[in-house]
């Protein structure tokens, strides 16, 4: 693991630099970070979810979390993610899902306090399996003989983010713009989807009902400008020349909601660097 105090500035600067748009997650993460990192002794791990909807930025922000954290990023060997399609594809086999998730994450554990579980698409999850790791949230001493407070886990989801999405529209149209937005306006709108919905990995779970997640991270749909400054990135990684042109044309040829005002985009971010092939 990095020196925390380095890597939290630096996370810092990254995600000030690199993160289009969206002011409450750095807020969120340099706070759960720093807390925990400056904390000997954290009472707990660090349990944070990330919703939004596709390409605003949710699994940039789990990868440039990680490489801070540690010096192979998600290379590391302290690292684990899981992805429902691939890990737990089959609804049947949810009870041996269950055996060897508690498995991997106690042997990892006891291998290394400090290990990082990234769970993608929490919203394809199967309600019931993610709760087998419970133990391994709260503030207990410790578990089946290991000390497991350092451990850090990130549940990343796109549930939420159409809630998340109406409540920007329905601000925005109040005349709030989406810069002012603060956590307490998309709280209940994202309990509502992702921990009351039947079809959500985290439905009826105590990971809810017991407060185990420290932070809750909105994802904000991405504007017009925001779009044109993930092109400019995306052309200067490809060591490609910035033409306002190109910038312009690839920002325009996305699709925005709602219907009439065209104000946020529909994929984030996500299809840009496949957009920007058609120009060069």
């Amino acid at each position: 693991l990095r020196a925390g105090h380095a890597g939290s500035c630096s996370l810092e600067f990254d995600l000030a630099t690199n993160l289009v748009g969206q002011p409450l997650v750095r807020q969120q993460v340099m706070k759960g970070v720093r807390e925990f990192l400056e904390n000997p002794n954290p009472v707990k791990p660090l349990v944070m979810s990330f919703h939004g909807s596709t390409g605003t930025g949710k699994t940039y922000v789990s990868s440039m979390l990680i490489r801070y954290l540690f010096q192979r990023g998600l290379q590391s060997p302290y690292v684990h993610h899981f992805s429902p399609i691939v890990h737990f594809p089959h609804a049947e086999l949810i009870e041996q899902y269950k055996e060897s998730l508690k498995r991997w994450i106690q042997g990892n554990l006891t291998n290394c306090g400090r290990s990082a579980f990234l769970f993608d698409e929490m919203d394809k999850m199967h309600p019931g399996l993610i709760d087998v790791i419970i133990p391994f949230l709260g503030p207990s001493w410790v578990v089946y003989g290991t000390n497991y407070r350092k451990a850090i886990f990130i549940f990343i989801s796109n549930a939420g983010g159409e809630q998340i999405n109406n409540v920007t529209l329905a601000l925005w149209r109040a005349r709030k713009d989406r810069e002012e937005i603060s956590l307490q306006d998309l709280e209940p709108a994202i309990s509502k989807a992702v921990f009351e919905n039947p079809q959500s990995g985290f439905w009826k779970s105590g990971i809810i009902n017991e407060h185990l997640i420290d932070f809750v991270v909105p994802f904000l749909p991405l504007k017009h400008h925001h779009v044109k400054q993930c092109v400019v990135s995306e052309l200067v990684q490809q060591g490609l020349e910035v033409r306002p042109g190109v910038v312009q044309e690839v920002a325009d040829s996305i699709p925005y909601f709602p219907e009439e005002e065209k104000l946020f985009s529909s994929t984030g971010c996500k299809t840009v660097a496949s957009r920007i092939s058609f120009f060069f």
